[in-house]
């Protein structure tokens, strides 16, 4: 249970940028049993919130109650929607087209994690992705997101393929776009590959262009879990490796490493890595396998959204005998990179119930988890089409799904008028914006001192009120007062709207509503990992 930190002799205690203070001893000791394995994942900053909490990271969302002190407004959560252009990608190189699994047909051009990043060097959509099934890697590209090709690259040539390994059979995969490194290395690729006993290795690869890879620059010590995956937390600055292990049920390990260089000892058995996450009693059973008493965690991407760490939950819920499995993926969301809540057991991205479905089977998440393209989410997700009568994967595509900009969950409001008051909170910018679905309503905005007293220049009679739906709307009083005179201090905002959905508000150094959050995998008009351009972004994206 070691965690590898620029000095390991330091206990880990230090307080977040949300004002959450992390334990001495991490990642914090969760103990599970047999007895305890269903049981749902206590999230110690929801019981115990800070008593001021620091927003100057990101917009803030109400997908929670950390935020919140009290409120008559009801959350709603919200599912991504298909793209109709779903598949957006799908197997048509003779590379792609000619595999089997099993003895049946696998046609696979899928992401199985990988990655979908928007690459601002080139102003380019790029995807990777499982290419023929359990074969190699390949690349494709696109200007919108939505339309996709295949070029023609060298590394294999006549092919779009940049990684095949022969030798090893090609599983899980992630790629990370990683802006913090030297250009020649800003391009990560983890590679589980499988070594003695069936135990895997991490292969840890690099590269300036995602297309020509350097030999690998470190290699992990062994693990046991196969689905396994890797992301990138901003918020503390360490490499998570999130590691598929048959205990009770799959669950997911947890170890981190600041510098990959040093990744080779980051653990020495990982069987004695620490118990992180699984399914719980709360996960619903498929209405297929309405008697299948458990279900697991096939697979956890996550990355950096705007405040918090969102996470894309693969639920197994078993295999039926007629078609394949039929994983799902779920939401969460955690505030200290270990802990998760997950407060709707709704699939976020379903399977299709439809046979001929390019979906009816095995719905995976892509590594990156989303992008931001104007005023959406985009989310790429890997769906098989199954072949009747058997549980084979058949048919590997990709599809797309879009949700509104922070529209995981929203504060809603009917005819009469409903408040919400947060917890005291504090920061250094001088605009505050909200995220608001209102045109036929109104939202108005108070901000008090700490014991609950409005201060004068932002009262509510003072408050513009807001009619319209938008992802970023500046709130204003008369007389435009700057909330630069509040930096520092803490202070209550009340928000009472009528006919109406907040998504999020934040306060932004400057008129252009930049967020100063992270944007998890990119998108047009973002020039970097976190937004510092605000409504900027927009009209990049509709130019």
């Amino acid at each position: 249970m070691v965690t590898i930190t620029r000095d390991a002799t330091e206990p880990c205690s230090k307080t977040l940028y949300n004002g959450i203070k992390l334990p001495p001893e991490w990642p914090p000791a969760y103990e599970v049993s047999a007895e305890t394995e269903s049981d749902v994942m206590p999230v110690p900053y929801l019981q115990n919130p800070p008593d001021i909490i620091p927003i100057d990271i990101g917009r803030q969302l109400f997908v929670d109650d950390f935020l919140i002190e009290e409120t008559t407004l009801k959350r709603t959560y919200h599912r991504a929607e298909y793209h109709p252009s779903s598949p957006v990608l799908e197997p048509d190189c003779r590379w792609e087209t000619g595999t089997q699994h099993r003895g049946y047909p696998a046609p696979t051009a899928m992401v199985y994690s990988d990655g979908v990043w928007y690459d601002p060097a080139d102003s380019t959509f790029k995807m990777w992705y499982m290419s023929g099934y359990n074969k190699a890697t390949a690349y494709a590209e696109s200007r919108d997101g939505v339309t996709w090709s295949k070029p023609e690259l060298d590394v294999i040539p006549g092919t779009n393929l940049i990684y095949a390994n022969t030798t090893v059979t090609r599983g899980s995969n992630t790629i990370w776009l990683d802006p913090g490194d030297p250009p020649s290395r800003r391009f990560k690729m983890f590679q589980p590959v499988v070594s003695r006993k069936r135990h895997y290795r991490f292969g840890i690869f690099v590269s300036g262009d995602g297309i020509h890879w350097e030999d690998s620059i470190a290699v992990t010590p062994p693990f046991s879990g196969d689905r396994s995956t890797v992301f990138y937390n901003p918020f503390r600055g360490v490499w998570v490796f999130s590691i598929k292990q048959n205990l009770f049920g799959r669950r997911r390990k947890y170890a981190e490493v600041e510098d990959l260089s040093m990744v080779g000892g980051a653990w020495v058995d990982g069987d004695e890595l620490p118990v992180w996450v699984g399914a719980d009693r709360l996960d619903d059973p498929h209405r297929d396998l309405p008697n299948q008493r458990r279900r697991e965690l096939y697979n956890l991407d996550a990355n950096a959204y705007e405040s918090l760490l969102l996470g894309l939950f693969t639920i197994y819920p078993g295999v039926p005998e007629d078609r394949p499995k039929i994983n799902q993926v779920f939401l969460g969301f955690s505030r200290d990179g270990f802990h998760w809540d997950r407060p709707d057991r709704r699939p976020f991205i379903p399977v299709s119930d439809r046979q001929g479905d390019w979906n009816w089977g095995n719905v995976q998440s892509a590594g990156g988890c989303c992008l931001v393209v104007g005023d959406r989410l985009y989310f790429y997700m890997s769906g098989r089409a199954g072949i009747p009568g058997t549980s084979q994967s058949g048919r590997c595509s990709v599809g797309l799904a879009t949700l509104r900009r922070d529209g995981f969950a929203s504060m809603d409001a009917g005819d009469s008028e409903g408040e919400l008051l947060t917890r005291p909170v504090s920061f250094s910018g001088s605009h505050a914006f909200v995220n608001l679905n209102a045109p036929r309503g109104s939202l108005r905005v108070e901000i008090q001192d700490e014991d609950g007293k409005p201060l004068d220049r932002f009262s509510l009679d003072r408050c513009h009120p807001l009619k319209t739906d938008s992802t970023i709307e500046w709130v204003r009083w008369r007389g435009d007062p700057s909330l630069s005179d509040l930096a520092g201090g803490a202070v209550r905002f009340r928000f009472l709207l009528v006919q109406g959905s907040l998504y999020s508000f934040w306060v932004s150094p400057d008129e252009s509503g930049a967020s100063h959050g992270y944007v998890a995998a990119g998108g047009p008009g973002f020039d970097g990992p976190t937004d510092t351009v605000g409504n900027g972004a927009q009209a990049d994206n509709s130019s």
